[in-house]
């Protein structure tokens, strides 16, 4: 145990002081950690006994790069990208804005379900955040919409894309643990649009406490507004035919990823936005960013075998089991802790540092791991913009030069309560099976 705890340790140490990226931090420590666990020789030096090791090390990364399975996170990806240099996202808060804008916070809730739908399609809060950030400040500020909820209403609503599937933390969790993606996207569904409700639910509060804050805006005729439904028909079509593929069983996610991916070409290239250049551009974005997950999935292999050969699970459930814990207590220190290490790292970080420890002693509690990702994914959600390091908040800040980051975690804050009462909700009141079709649960 001893040799864990040191291993942390050192893992906190290469990725806070020593600013190593996290996929080689996490390798690092889990290929001497597990080196060390072999036993240790002396011959005049001191000498490892590296062939379990390396053998370890080199079967993660031959295996990881061999998966089948593993080729749905770079064409989700590409989806994302081509759907967001298609310029999509304009039209999306178009057409939301048709239908809310005219009422008391309706830009901002046009904004919640805009970043909503272009989250479905995109898969990623930051690159939500950040593209939306550019298409629905500007009318906000037109009409006098108070920066704190303006800026919140981008915040908070860019977090439902690592939960609405598509959803790269979604499959990278499946991996982890070994549960099926299908069914972890079946299940984000409903709680991404719960999110969304009680998201347009924060801003109408916010507003009913100062209507200055959030003033209506303009009346769209029925016409105008099925011309803006009408520009956003290819990306309803994309999402109905991907997530209607997977939550009925038609094919499988990484089926429905190469679809969802030639779909969005040709969406583009219908709309004449990408060119060959654009698409080459393209291309490259998704290799470099699915080399540095890929990087990421197997560093997170070889550490969570470091921990399991320690004996980490196995201990922390024999703990539980004499403290005579009950299961749900020990989801609620869970969550806490999942509250205050989103206080100072990233979502994907927490994500992999904490998921190889929990989910064994989850399992072994008797929860369901589809559920528990459900829970992992939403928590992750709330750590985007709980300060200090609420990504989404730097983000908008860093995109929005003249607005401080302050003002926005003062705007996010109904949001986040409203995070805590969906996660109250999927914790206490709806099981997992009223969020998958069947069939899916009966398997």
């Amino acid at each position: 145990m001893s040799v864990v705890l040191i291993g942390f340790a050192v893992l906190l140490f290469l990725i806070l002081v020593i600013r190593m990226p996290i996929a080689f931090a996490m390798g690092v420590v889990g290929f001497l950690g597990f080196a060390i666990l072999q036993g240790l020789s002396f011959d005049n030096v001191l000498s490892f006994r590296w062939t379990a090791a390396l053998t370890l090390a080199s079967n993660r990364v031959i295996g990881t790069v061999q998966d089948y399975n593993l080729s749905v996170i770079p064409l989700f990806i590409l989806m994302g990208n081509l759907v967001t240099r298609s310029g999509l996202s304009q039209e999306l808060y178009n057409a939301s804005y048709a239908f809310l804008g005219h009422r008391k916070g309706g830009l901002a809730m046009s904004t919640v379900l805009a970043c909503g739908g272009f989250s479905a399609i995109c898969g990623s809060s930051l690159a939500t955040s950040a593209t939306m950030a550019k298409v629905s400040m500007p009318p906000m500020r037109k009409f006098g919409y108070a920066d704190s909820l303006a800026t919140a209403s981008i915040a908070a609503g860019g977090t439902l894309g690592i939960l609405i599937p598509p959803s790269v933390i979604l499959v990278i969790y499946g991996l982890l643990t070994q549960t099926s993606i299908r069914e972890l996207f079946a299940a984000g569904f409903i709680p991404g649009m719960l999110g969304i409700f009680l998201y347009m639910c924060a801003v109408r509060f916010v507003v009913w406490r100062n209507p200055a804050a959030g003033p209506a805006g303009e009346r769209m005729g029925f016409k105008e507004r099925m011309a803006a439904l009408k520009s956003i028909w290819g990306v309803l079509l994309l999402f109905t035919i991907v997530m209607g593929g997977i939550y009925l069983g038609v094919f499988t996610p990484t089926e429905a990823a190469g679809i969802g991916a030639g779909g969005a070409l040709i969406i583009g290239l219908s709309r004449r936005s990408l060119s060959f250049g654009g698409i080459l551009e393209t291309l490259v974005d998704t290799a470099r960013t699915s080399g540095m997950l890929f990087c990421v999935v197997i560093g997170a292999f070889i550490f969570s075998d470091f921990i399991t050969r320690a004996g980490l699970p196995d201990t922390l459930l024999n703990l539980v089991t004499a403290l005579e814990l009950s299961p749900m207590l020990v989801i609620m220190v869970i969550l806490v802790i999942y509250v205050l290490l989103g206080m100072v790292f990233e979502s994907l970080s927490m994500l992999l540092l904490t998921v190889p420890v929990f989910y064994p002693l989850v399992s072994s509690l008797g929860f369901d791991l589809v559920w528990f990702g459900i829970v992992v994914v939403v928590v992750t959600e709330i750590s985007l913009i709980t300060p200090p390091v609420g990504m989404n908040v730097f983000v908008l800040s860093a995109v929005l030069k003249d607005v401080k980051a302050g003002t926005i975690f003062k705007g996010v804050t109904p949001f986040w309560c409203a995070d805590i009462v969906r996660l109250f909700i999927i914790v206490f009141i709806v099981p997992v099976s009223m969020f998958l079709p069947q069939f899916l649960y009966d398997q």
